[in-house]
């Protein structure tokens, strides 16, 4: 699947290991966040990057203490109509500050991609759009209304500036 990050396709060095998969000795992995925390110390204590992926029933505030040590989260999104993960994101930025990569994975439409960016997501896996695709999505509106994870000034704070 196509892994586009910073306006550009990268190469995906990351393995999402299942709960029952055996992890490596090495290489930057993610596993589920009920795994991580039966197996916290032991990932904690590997030598290599280490990711956790949320589901859609997962609650973030569980990787609170950890943030720090999180190189990467993905947030799954099994079906477009899951809108959960736009929450979890939300949190992950603006209340807990995370400041890693922040990844959609699974069903990820081209029409959600501004969304997602305005969350906090700022990589997308997804074979439905390519990297033309992702980044005409995500310059598709030149102005923006509400406050959100990024970095764009809603247009009333703009109006209130000058």
């Amino acid at each position: 699947m196509p892994l586009v990050k910073n306006g550009t396709e990268i190469d995906n060095v990351w393995a999402h290991v299942p709960d029952e998969g055996e992890l490596s000795p090495g290489g930057c992995i993610t596993v589920s966040l009920a795994r991580f925390r039966s197996e916290q110390d032991l990932l904690l204590a590997r030598n290599t990057d280490i990711g956790v992926r949320l589901e859609p029933g997962d609650d973030p505030h569980e990787l609170v203490e950890h943030l720090d040590r999180l190189q990467l989260i993905e947030i799954s999104f099994p079906k477009y109509t899951d809108g959960r993960g736009y929450s979890q994101a939300q949190l992950l930025r603006r209340r807990f500050g995370y400041t890693g990569e922040l990844r959609a994975v699974g069903h990820v439409l081209r029409d959600q991609i501004f969304y997602m960016n305005r969350s906090g997501f700022d990589a997308y896996e997804t074979d439905r759009a390519d990297l033309h695709e992702v980044l005409n999505a995500l310059n598709e509106y030149s102005e923006v209304y509400q406050p959100a994870a990024g970095e764009r000034t809603p247009v009333y704070r703009k109006r209130h500036e000058g």
